[in-house]
């Protein structure tokens, strides 16, 4: 239940580090964030509270699910409709000051209270909070003993109908099912590509816009061989070949090679790689993580969320500075939540 615990609150921690408020998460330059982090007079001298630090739509995204799984406990109702329950329970109150975008206002209208399913294809490949990170992350919470992560892909796709955004979903869940299992990152990426066959399966045996589907799917699957090829992790095997990128503009440099739209980690593949990557480069340091894979020119809300709920699955709260996760906006709901995701899950393996 601990590792429940940290890896919510510190989902909720990467989230409203990486967005200052929105002043660092649409500021572009790693450079200049590392220096006015300097300026607060580093990581451990930050309180990390409202004002200056609420969380942005994210944390808030994780709450709807995490409520709304444990009031509609029944499995059949989280395998067909685990996103449609998290998006019937967000409140509004809870989205004031946390920027909530437009696919996050979009998938709350029309999935919410089983109204209706947002199934048609969507062309557009990237799209900020686009639901990748948001709402997935703690699906595995409850799931993690399913860990192809297919048992809930089917309504992945019904609310983010196109690949780079329902597979960049599917990364995410994957990651925190394989963390909560005590599965070394070196795997996780190996295993990705395993699972892609029998999702494409999946999106086939449905009919709804195959065509669609097959013209975009190869992006995702070759960005990931060509970044894990580079690693040396193709086979899930460690150590990772990790280029250095002692400095923020090369790390930004870096990631800018794997965005689309000039924007790291806005889009579902480059998000859990970003993520991935300041894993395999941290080991046991939690400033190591914060550095490469919250402070950075690109999307750094939505890779934190990923970077920090993964390392504390993994690592747990020990080495993070309590200042970082004791004021946290939600902390008392983010650990409720994780504990009844707990029982759940423990109740659901029985």
């Amino acid at each position: 239940v601990e590792a429940y615990e940290a890896a919510l609150v510190l989902s909720g921690v990467g989230d409203a580090l990486g967005y200052r408020g929105s002043r660092w998460e649409y500021c572009t330059s790693g450079p200049q964030i590392h220096a006015e982090l300097a300026q607060l007079g580093g990581l451990g001298a930050i309180a990390l509270e409202p004002p200056e630090w609420p969380v942005s739509d994210d944390p808030v995204l994780h709450l709807a699910t995490a409520e709304g799984l444990n009031i509609f406990r029944s499995a059949q109702t989280l395998v067909i409709s685990p996103v449609l329950v998290g998006c019937t329970w967000v409140r509004n109150d809870d989205f004031e000051g946390s920027c909530p975008q437009n696919m996050s206002w979009r998938s709350v209208e029309w999935g919410g209270g089983g109204r209706k399913i947002f199934i048609v294809f969507c062309p557009i490949p990237v799209g900020k909070k686009k639901l990748v990170e948001i709402v997935v992350f703690l699906f595995c919470f409850v799931l993690f003993f399913s860990w192809k992560c297919l048992f809930f892909f089917p309504p992945l796709c019904f609310c983010l109908h196109v690949p780079l955004r329902y597979l960049g979903a599917l990364a995410v869940a994957l990651f925190g099912a394989l963390g909560a299992r005590g599965e070394p990152p070196e795997k996780w990426g190996a295993e990705l590509l395993r699972v892609l066959p029998q999702a494409w399966d999946y999106v086939e045996s449905t009919g709804v816009a195959v065509g669609d589907n097959a013209a975009a799917w190869p992006f995702f699957r070759d960005a990931w061989r060509r970044y894990l090829e580079s690693r040396g992790l193709l086979e899930g095997s460690g150590p990772p070949r990790l280029p250095a990128l002692p400095s923020p503009a090369e790390r930004d440099a870096e990631y800018l090679g794997w965005a689309l739209g000039g924007w790291p980690g806005r889009s579902g593949h480059d998000a859990p790689m970003v993520a991935l990557e300041a894993l395999l480069a941290a080991g046991g340091c939690w400033a190591t993580l914060c550095h490469r894979g919250v402070l950075h020119g690109g999307d750094n809300d939505s890779t934190g969320t990923i970077a920090a709920g993964c390392w504390g699955l993994l690592g747990g709260l020990a080495a993070v500075p309590p200042g970082l996760h004791r004021g946290l906006e939600y902390r008392g709901r983010l650990s409720a939540a994780a504990r009844r995701l707990h029982e759940l899950a423990t109740v659901a393996m029985a």
